[in-house]
């Protein structure tokens, strides 16, 4: 007779068998398949990190260059207007200055000398005629003033009112007064030299003459 074997039938019948457990080389395969993906999904993210620093970086960098750009343009433009201002005074002082320059030359002769004169007799100084005779009259206009004589210094108080000095003698005077000033009153070589060229005479036969005595004579 044969033995009954339980274990012979556990195994025929199926029943109670125990499931088998998951490989362990699966889940080791899994995890090594993921790792790489974090890997480079984490230095993609440290790329465009570094990426967006170094942006950050030039855009700081190329604001500050654009600040300082800006500034100096705007120091060229205060520089640009400062000298444009410059200039427009200079071409006013220049345009009356040639204004001035034309009028005593074509203002008629008759006018310049307060006398009547041959027009054909060219003016001896141009431009001081007008200013000796202003002040000559002047100089008669006081001293009649002085000694009483009333009508005199009204007559030539009306032609002082009338007629106004265009400055040249005074100018020529006063430049005259500052070259003797600046060579210490002396009538050096600078002096003779400068007087030349005004056509101013230093000398009285062959006696020099002293500064006061040249403005004396000119002016």
């Amino acid at each position: 007779m044969k033995t009954f074997d339980m274990e012979e039938f556990i195994e025929d019948s199926g029943e109670g068998a125990v499931p088998p457990e998951p490989k362990e080389t699966e889940t080791e395969e899994a995890a090594e398949e993921t790792a790489p993906e974090l890997d480079v999904q984490k230095a993609v993210v440290e790329e465009l990190a570094a990426e967006k620093v170094k942006i950050e970086n030039d855009l700081a960098t190329l604001k500050g260059w654009l600040e300082k750009r800006e500034n100096e343009v705007a120091t060229l433009r205060q520089q640009l207007t400062e000298k444009t201002a410059e200039l427009a005074k200079a071409n006013e002082e220049l345009s009356k200055m040639v204004d001035k320059e034309l009028d005593m030359q074509e203002r008629n002769p008759n006018a310049l000398a307060l006398l009547d004169r041959d027009v054909e007799i060219p003016d001896r100084f141009p431009g001081e005629t007008r200013d000796h005779v202003l002040e000559v009259i002047k100089e008669a206009r006081d001293k009649a003033e002085e000694e009483g004589r009333l009508r005199r210094a009204q007559v030539l108080e009306a032609v002082l009112v009338a007629n106004e000095a265009n400055g040249t003698l005074a100018n020529r005077r006063a430049n005259l007064e500052k070259l003797f000033a600046q060579n210490g009153n002396l009538v050096s070589g600078q002096v003779m030299s400068e007087l030349d060229r005004l056509g101013i005479s230093y000398k009285d036969g062959e006696n020099y003459l002293m500064p006061s005595e040249i403005l004396k004579r000119s002016y």
